[in-house]
């Protein structure tokens, strides 16, 4: 069976007016400092903003396709989730974290009127549309029965319960490099190497092996995207990737975490065997 091919540029709107959702952050003055427009669609929004006075741009992956490289105080991505099957949805979440400011904050409007989830046939196009009831795990700000709007920070800008583990309660200095709604990854406080980055679950979990497969997953793609970030930041000739799981295995901070280590040529006098290294005499074989 064929697989079938999402086009959800498809769903955007050729607006006269403002979206709802941005209504809403405009009247509660939540659009701040230097804005982000993410998923504008033709830009509408943005374009009225622009000439309201607001410090706006917009991106859209079909429309207007120049991702900017700076960082932003605000974005807003209006019902962007909602038309995206789920690795695309997860590649918007870390975008919109690489993108925003360390004490930013980020609005993401989904719809709560949707009757069906799965492909559709866009009753204009006649082409597949893909779309999904979206629940996030941020602060909802506002709902009604067709719009649910989520703020989002950074996973170390929020202050959490009383615990003691270090990685629940991230300083807010620690530079995050990415993040998705279950995971977070950002720069080892002592890095073996120049961009070594930890990445870990959200949920204050001891053993990978106890988190659910839907939380292992969501650590890979943050590994993968991590990988791609570091290699254009520093440049490295491979990588070392590895869990220590339980006090045996080397385990010191007790909530999941993948290392994953960039290695430069001569880092050390002789690399070969790599991860083997942990037990050192059966390093070579």
């Amino acid at each position: 069976m064929k697989k079938k091919v999402n086009n959800p540029h498809l769903t955007a709107i050729q607006r006269t007016s403002l979206s709802f959702p941005t209504r809403i952050l405009k009247e509660r003055k939540l659009l701040l400092g230097e804005i982000l427009d993410f998923g504008c669609g033709f830009g509408y929004d943005t374009d009225h903003l622009q000439k309201s006075g607001y410090n706006i741009i917009g991106y859209d992956n079909y429309y207007r396709p120049e991702l900017p490289e700076k960082r932003f105080d605000t974005i807003i991505c209006n019902y962007v989730l909602n038309v995206l099957e789920p690795n695309e949805q997860a590649d918007v979440l870390m975008s919109v974290s690489e993108l925003l400011k360390p004490a930013g904050k980020a609005y993401f409007a989904v719809r709560r009127d949707l009757k069906n989830e799965g492909f559709r046939t866009h009753y204009v196009h006649k082409k597949p549309t893909y779309q999904s009831d979206v629940v996030l795990p941020y602060n909802s700000i506002f709902q009604n029965e067709n719009c649910e709007i989520y703020e989002y920070q950074h996973f170390n800008q929020i202050k959490k319960g009383r615990t003691n583990c270090p990685f629940c309660n991230l300083n807010p200095k620690v530079e995050l490099i990415s993040e998705t709604a279950t995971a977070v990854a950002f720069l080892d406080g002592f890095p073996v190497n120049k961009g070594h980055t930890l990445v870990i679950p959200k949920r204050h979990t001891a053993s990978y092996f106890d988190l659910s497969i839907h939380e292992q997953r969501a650590l890979w793609l943050l590994v993968n995207r991590c990988k791609t970030i570091i290699e254009k930041r520093y440049n490295p000739h491979g990588f070392n990737v590895g869990i220590n799981d339980g006090e045996a295995a080397g385990q010191s901070v007790f909530h999941v975490h993948i290392h994953l280590i960039p290695r430069y040529k001569g880092d050390v006098a002789n690399p070969r065997g790599g991860v083997r290294a942990v037990v050192p005499n059966r390093q070579k074989y």
